[in-house]
């Protein structure tokens, strides 16, 4: 079976807590008003990972997206030097570990993006986390990171969204917080919170937006191919259902068919087309996907923003798979429907729903198709 997310998820989904009312900031198109420390120098965003296990969309793509939208020095943070096992799928080096990142920093990071993690209570991670928040950080959890970001103790009384199958353990474990629907991403004071992995484009958009202003957020929507990055979202079309149910057991089952699916990659690979095919069909219970580098086998691969990935070696075996060109934004979409003419539209539905998408709402640029 492939490492997926309900492999490393939360219990308690269906617990009970407190729903508050929309929350009353503006429109659709509301920006994420985040109370930053004043600086002179530019800030300094420091994207967080756990090297045993981080999500692989959570991390690749707010720290690619930051990373060129030059709003700030954005570093790539972890407990330890040395790779990060991402999850559910790749693995990637180019971090800096947290005694590094502190005597570069002494005052601490501006932002830190805390994806989700494989374990939600390391105590490096929450002591670190601990120390940014106390120096002014505001911290921006996507979708599971907000586990991680509450076991620091960050979220008592506070208003949140979350990934829909964590949120009643979230309400549960910290006292005072009211989970707030319809929304993709929500900041209360210097915490932000999102939904699920596929929140993580949007809210990069929305930070690029409040640190450098919407033309700058419009022109890196426009390199990946986004019309928007709004805030609203239909939050209560997600949750676990029967037909969620028999597809997870139905494709479990059917071990003997399980297939690792190769996707290649070259040096200036794009962090988040790569990393959404990855996601996608890594989490269909039916295959595992892996990257492999055709032109120097076995090499590790520059991506785009700067980290480097790790690739294995091909197999005879394997189902070739690309990652989706076009748009980047529009890699999650194009995944979802390769994953249904594979595995049948039950499969590409139990897939997004734990990416938490909604095709409806998907504002990617979709390339005409060609006469």
């Amino acid at each position: 079976m492939p490492l997926a997310w309900w492999a490393w998820a939360s219990p308690g989904a269906a617990e009970g807590g407190v729903v508050a009312d929309a929350a009353p900031t503006g429109t659709v198109a509301s920006p994420l008003v985040l109370p930053l420390r004043a600086a002179s120098a530019p800030s300094v965003i420091a994207v967080l990972a756990l090297n045993e296990g981080t999500e692989t969309t959570d991390f690749l793509v707010p720290y690619a997206v930051l990373r060129q939208a030059q709003v700030g020095v954005v570093e790539a943070v972890a407990p330890q030097p040395g790779p990060v096992a991402l999850m559910p799928a790749l693995e990637v080096e180019g971090v800096r570990d947290f005694a590094s990142f502190d005597s570069a920093y002494p005052a601490g990071a501006d932002i830190v993006v805390v994806p989700a993690m494989h374990r939600d209570d390391d105590p490096s991670v929450r002591a670190w986390l601990q120390r940014q928040a106390a120096q002014g950080a505001v911290v921006v959890a996507v979708c599971s990171g907000a586990l991680v970001v509450g076991q620091a103790g960050l979220l008592e009384g506070r208003r949140i969204t979350g990934h829909w199958y964590d949120r009643s353990t979230l309400l549960r474990r910290h006292a005072g917080a009211m989970y707030v629907p319809g929304l993709r991403y929500l900041a209360d004071g210097p915490v932000v919170t999102t939904t699920g992995v596929s929140a993580s484009l949007p809210v990069s958009l929305a930070l690029v937006e409040a640190l450098g202003g919407t033309s700058q957020a419009r022109a890196v929507a426009d390199a990946w191919g986004l019309r928007s990055w709004p805030v609203a979202h239909r939050s209560d079309r997600f949750g676990l259902g029967l037909a969620q149910v028999w597809t997870l057991a139905a494709n479990a089952a059917l071990f003997w068919r399980h297939e690792r699916i190769e996707l290649p990659v070259a040096d200036g690979a794009d962090d988040v087309a790569l990393a959404f095919a990855a996601d996608a069909w890594s989490r269909s219970y039916r295959s595992q996907a892996v990257a492999v580098n055709p032109q120097a086998p076995g090499q590790p691969v520059r991506l785009r923003s700067g980290l480097t990935l790790r690739v294995v070696l091909p197999q005879d075996v394997a189902v070739p798979a690309a990652v989706p060109e076009g748009p980047p934004a529009c890699a999650l979409r194009a995944s979802l429907g390769a994953i249904g003419r594979r595995y049948g539209d039950g499969t590409r539905q139990w897939v997004a729903t734990q990416l938490e998408y909604d095709e409806a709402q998907d504002d990617c640029i979709v390339p005409a198709a060609t006469p």
